[in-house]
């Protein structure tokens, strides 16, 4: 259905809610300035360490580690994004008004996805600006194809937060593990600190099935060869594209199922 002067304003309504719950809340500025910086600090000064004692070509790898540490912070924090806008909704107990709005689904998730990307863009700032001056790491000699590849870690984490959001509509609290849980389930296997060939042959069948595998070798290769195989593209355009729309379908489908067991109106009051 396409957006209408109605839909952009509602749209826009949730967005700012979502921006402004910022303004007072320290827990929630946290997430954006304080623990995505630690982990900055933490892997920026375990790379000086290991430049210290490695030599070699091996050094330019060692480099990457701040950049993967970047552009796992965007897969993340979108992915939290997601859902914690609907997690908001149940700790509030605002679901119902939610509900009752005539505010249609689909324009609950694209303000869901806005909010996420304006935080991802913001959290890549501050890493990134920190980053060249505490470690002269700059995001800039990862080339043009960080933007894309970067865009595509987005992606899968709306994916993942569109069904962890599914599972938290349709089970309540119980499902509110799923939200911190998941993406560190990935990401052993999504090839965020070592190339996919160091990762025994089962582990490497799952890898090859996930997005963010793809995305992470096409920013290695960047930044040591200065281009991205064709393939990686195809693997990054067509598993983001899979999983999006099977995130879709899951958080429609429990959705729905919510509605019809009558949850929904029971969120928050578990």
């Amino acid at each position: 259905m396409p957006p209408d002067a109605g839909s952009v304003t509602r749209i826009a309504a949730l967005f700012q809610r979502y921006v402004f719950l910022h303004r007072r809340s320290i827990i929630r500025m946290f997430d954006i300035g304080f623990w995505p910086v630690m982990d900055l600090l933490i892997w920026g000064f375990m790379t000086r360490y290991l430049q210290q004692v490695v030599t070699g070509p091996v050094s330019q790898v060692l480099i990457f580690l701040i950049g993967a540490m970047i552009a796992w912070d965007v897969h993340y924090r979108g992915q939290q994004a997601v859902s914690i806008s609907l997690m908001e909704e149940i700790w509030t107990r605002n679901i119902v008004n939610l509900l009752v709005a005539p505010v249609r689904l689909w324009e609950w998730v694209t303000a869901s996805f806005l909010y996420a990307s304006l935080k991802v863009v913001v959290v890549t700032a501050i890493l990134a600006v920190l980053a060249k001056g505490l470690y002269a790491f700059d995001l800039v000699r990862i080339g043009w194809a960080f933007l894309p590849l970067a865009a595509s870690l987005l992606l899968f984490g709306w994916s993942i937060g569109l069904a962890t959001s599914g599972l938290l509509l349709r089970y309540g609290y119980a499902a509110e593990a799923l939200i911190w849980g998941i993406p560190f389930l990935l990401q052993p296997f999504s090839c965020v600190f070592y190339p996919l060939e160091s990762l025994p042959h089962w582990a490497q069948g799952i890898a090859g099935l996930l997005p963010s595998t793809y995305a992470f070798e096409g920013l290695r290769r960047a930044l040591q060869a200065g281009s991205v195989p064709p393939a990686i593209w195809l693997g990054v355009i067509g598993l983001n594209a899979l999983y999006l729309a099977l995130g879709a379908a899951l958080f429609v489908w429990m959705f729905r199922r919510a509605r019809a067991d009558g949850r929904l109106g029971h969120l928050g009051q578990d």
